[in-house]
């Protein structure tokens, strides 16, 4: 028997996740992996790294819980919100009987976390404008076994914010029967869209959120799951005794104060306002078909001949991040926003694309 045998079936079938470390290639700017371009940097106290931190540091949760509006209690911190997806299919899906639904072309976690472990994957056509096709999805629940839908919102890669009727129709169908989990990891981007408040309304409702993007904390591994407490209660059942390690605390803590979320957000404007300037001028390039309108810190870009386009731009040490197999993308490459050097220099490559 060869050790590749020993394993699960599943697993000798999945194919794991392609991150952008996996596949990004060598280069000189790095735009495929919606980072922040810009950090803060804080001072640590290394004083307590002999011992073992909390499962759930209170200081973490308190400050996340005042950042988002919501009680400590509803809130899970854990590494990244690549866990919490992961710990969502283990708590609420029987292996090989229950299924997650989603709506491609979105997050490609949802359907890895379903595959590692033994749970099926519905997958449901958004409409035209990529908002959810709510008659589609009741149907797909009437007939199958889902347990828990996947949203992005915004999403990734289409940058789509999801309707908030769309969602609380949704949201009604499945009441007692199916969580509904909205993933934000790029609210801060629009605030305003955030479906936290309905929170207080739908207890099958669950946000996911992190650190990693708008926070400029993509290294540090942090995130957020924000549920009803008896959700929260069921998922630190499943969760991992030591899921952040004291270093992260400390620096979670201290991002989520006053005077560094003033940074932040002055940051995501700005983040915004280059985005924005770099869509109105890339779109007037022969060879761009669309530019989808965007609420994160990247934007999606049609072109003629996207393939063409992506290996050009690596060829000039710009990675970006090709999406032309995922469903309805084809020519399709999504361009992370970088500072507005980075950005003036993608357009500046782009102008010198031999068509």
């Amino acid at each position: 028997m060869t050790l590749k045998k020993l394993a699960c079936r599943r697993v000798q079938k999945l194919t794991p996740y392609q991150s952008a470390r996996r596949i990004g290639g060598v280069g000189r700017i790095y735009l495929n992996a919606n980072e922040n371009p810009l950090s803060i940097n804080y001072e640590l106290d290394s004083s307590v790294y002999n011992r073992y931190p909390d499962c759930q540091p209170q200081e973490v949760l308190q400050a996340y819980a005042d950042y988002a509006g919501v009680k400590p209690e509803q809130v899970m911190v854990s590494r990244g919100s690549d866990e919490a997806i992961g710990l969502l299919v283990r708590t609420f899906c029987e292996v090989e009987q229950d299924q997650i639904l989603i709506c491609p072309p979105t997050y490609g976690m949802y359907s890895i976390a379903a595959e590692t472990n033994g749970v099926g994957v519905i997958k449901v056509a958004p409409r035209e404008d990529f908002q959810p096709d709510a008659p589609a999805i009741k149907q797909a629940l009437d007939q199958n076994s889902v347990k828990v839908v996947f949203f992005c919102s915004p999403n990734n890669p289409t940058g789509t914010i999801i309707d908030e009727d769309i969602l609380t129709d949704i949201l009604e169908y499945t009441k007692d029967r199916t969580l509904v989990v909205v993933d934000e990891a790029y609210i801060e981007f629009n605030m305003q869209k955030s479906m936290i408040t309905l929170l207080k309304k739908y207890s099958n409702l669950v946000i996911t959120r992190t650190l990693s993007k708008a926070f400029g904390l993509a290294g540090l591994r942090c995130g957020f799951t924000i549920a009803d407490p008896r959700i929260i209660g069921l998922l630190l059942k499943v969760i991992d005794p030591y899921p952040i390690c004291a270093p992260v605390a400390q620096v979670a803590t201290a991002a989520l104060q006053k005077s560094n979320l003033e940074v932040v957000f002055e940051r995501v404007a700005m983040l915004n306002e280059i985005r924005d300037s770099f869509a109105e001028k890339v779109k007037k390039l022969s060879f761009v078909s669309k530019v989808y309108p965007s609420n994160g810190n990247y934007s999606l870009v049609e072109f003629t001949d996207g393939e063409k386009l992506f290996g050009y731009m690596k060829e000039q040490g710009i990675i970006l991040r090709d999406f032309n197999d995922k469903p309805r993308l084809k020519n399709c490459v999504r361009i992370t926003i970088g500072t507005r050097e980075e950005m003036n220099q993608v357009l500046e490559a782009m102008e010198r694309f031999p068509q």
